[in-house]
């Protein structure tokens, strides 16, 4: 029956089998959900365990994206609410995993910095509400507008946690000029 396939339902151009397209998807996006855990959970194992997570999500429930951004936008929210699982869960709680290098950290390293920055850790600080604007705002280059539109809440909210974590950021960072 033509329309039925597992590909058609995952994306209208997934072309190739769905594990091709799921393939595609990962390579396309792997980066950026390993960098959003990576900021709520503050270390490379649980970020690595957290993306593989999402998207096994994906591989069990294959579903539809109207374009890259809609497939973007769902991983962004999935791997937002499988973090604040992780940091709600009991055994989390109890672990901690000392001496990882983060990737702020090979990003410096990378690019023949020496010293890293405070952003880092003054970003790891702030509110998650805060922390998931901040990520989509300077690290993925949405706008307020589609940052309300991706975790469900007013324009307005955006901008509002956006300026309050300017604000902490500046405080935690001290007010001399950076």
């Amino acid at each position: 029956m033509p329309g039925t396939s597992r590909q058609s339902r995952l994306h209208p151009d997934a072309g190739g089998s769905g594990s091709e397209y799921l393939t595609r998807v990962y390579r396309r996006h792997v980066k950026m959900v390993y960098r959003l855990c990576y900021s709520y959970l503050g270390n490379a194992s649980d970020a690595e365990d957290a993306t593989q997570s999402v998207f096994m999500k994906l591989m069990r429930s294959p579903r539809r994206f109207d374009d890259v951004e809609h497939e973007k936008a769902w991983l962004i929210v999935c791997a937002q609410n499988l973090c604040r699982d992780v940091l709600k869960s009991s055994y989390h709680a109890k672990t901690s995993v000392e001496g990882e290098q983060s990737v702020f950290d090979k990003a410096i390293s990378d690019s023949g910095l020496q010293e890293k920055s405070d952003v880092e850790e003054a970003i790891l600080r702030l509110p998650e509400k805060y922390k998931t604007c901040v990520y989509m705002y300077y690290y993925e280059g949405y706008r307020s507008h589609e940052i309300a539109q991706v975790l469900n809440v007013p324009d307005s909210t955006v901008r509002g946690y956006l300026s309050e974590a300017r604000r902490l950021l500046k405080e935690y960072l001290g007010s001399g000029g950076r």
